[in-house]
């Protein structure tokens, strides 16, 4: 059984499918430092529900863990939430939540780094048919200001 829903439900089915991953993450964050780690990944997304929630699966030998991104559109608000598991730890992160405007999408919500409280956020873009890039950023500070994180710069695998 198929459910009509609106148009904004399928603005993530670009992630569908199999991707290689080009990541790059902060060492030391939230002190203005410059210590990237560069790594690879990949993942799979597919869709659930007609679309209305999607399950990604990141891999990432080289480092030792697999993530999970669980993506939900909420109907009555119009607005999409991500949640993120990793093996590292078992724990369901904060949502972030946000919507897509001008080809691109902003996400965010309040959560923790350690034992510091902060805003996250979520931005995608770049979104073509057969890339996308997903950068992380943190506010310290109630969003006065922000500080990129990690990078993760998506690329279609070839199956």
């Amino acid at each position: 059984m198929t459910v009509a829903y609106p148009p904004a439900v399928h603005d993530f089915d670009f992630i569908h499918g199999h991707w290689t991953i080009a990541n790059r993450r902060l060492k030391t964050r939230g002190v203005g430092a410059d210590d990237w780690d560069a790594f690879a990944s990949t993942a799979f997304c597919e869709p659930r529900l007609d679309g209305l929630v999607n399950v990604e699966q990141i891999a990432c030998p080289d480092r030792g863990w697999i993530g999970m991104s669980l993506r939900s559109f909420d109907l009555e608000r119009g607005v999409w939430s991500i949640w993120w598991i990793s093996s590292l730890n078992g724990q369901l992160q904060p949502p972030v939540s946000g919507r897509f405007e001008d080809g691109g999408c902003v996400l965010e919500g309040p959560d923790s780094d350690g034992d510091r409280p902060i805003l996250a956020r979520y931005i995608w873009s770049d979104i073509t048919a057969e890339t996308a890039r997903w950068t992380q950023i943190f506010s310290y500070d109630e969003g006065a200001t922000w500080e990129a994180n990690w990078i993760m710069d998506f690329t279609r695998a070839v199956q």
